[in-house]
């Protein structure tokens, strides 16, 4: 089984959960707890400017903390390596549930609410439903992407349009594939 280190801490990899802007995302375990642990990357990608990955996600999940949001807590961060340790959350995807027809109208309510609570702190999040988890009927963004509010970015003018099986949604899975 390969392993990852986190601040001296060995972690199993179970699989490779996701691969976003910032990082690969992989279930890992300790041998009694199941946890996330994302490594920082630094591919190009053309339609985001970064600076300091690690730094911003420290930033932006301290910034998400204060906005009351459900998120997967942060347990540890090593610096050196640009590991992240995170808590897992285990569950569907939003995305996963508007693509199987298992969409609820409970986890639109949730996301708006959200929605409020991120723009009354000046932030958006990344509303792409892949960044989100539902657990016990109750939807978490984890992701700690956040950046400064402009309506554009929101979730009615342009996260909504992935949260239902619209056009926009049907071409990304064309492209992308379940």
């Amino acid at each position: 089984m390969e392993l990852m280190n986190v601040n001296g801490k060995d972690y199993n990899i179970i699989k490779l959960l996701g691969h976003g802007k910032g990082g690969y995302s992989y279930l890992v375990t300790d041998g009694a707890k199941e946890y996330v642990l994302k490594q920082i990357h630094h591919e190009p990608c053309s339609y985001y400017h970064f600076g300091n990955k690690i730094e911003a996600e420290k930033r932006d999940y301290d910034r998400l903390c204060r906005t009351g949001i459900l998120i997967p807590q942060m347990l540890d961060i090593d610096e050196t390596m640009e590991r992240i340790l995170k808590e897992y959350i285990d569950g569907p995807t939003i995305y996963e549930l508007v693509l199987h027809d298992k969409m609820k109208d409970t986890y639109i309510h949730q996301v708006q609410k959200m929605s409020e609570l991120v723009q009354s702190q000046g932030l958006n999040i990344d509303y792409f439903p892949t960044n989100f988890i539902v657990q016990n009927e109750q939807i978490y963004y984890i992701d700690y992407e956040c950046n400064e509010y402009m309506e554009e970015w929101n979730f009615e003018n342009w996260g909504k349009k992935y949260w239902s099986k619209t056009p926009e949604f049907l071409e990304y899975v064309r492209e992308h594939g379940e």
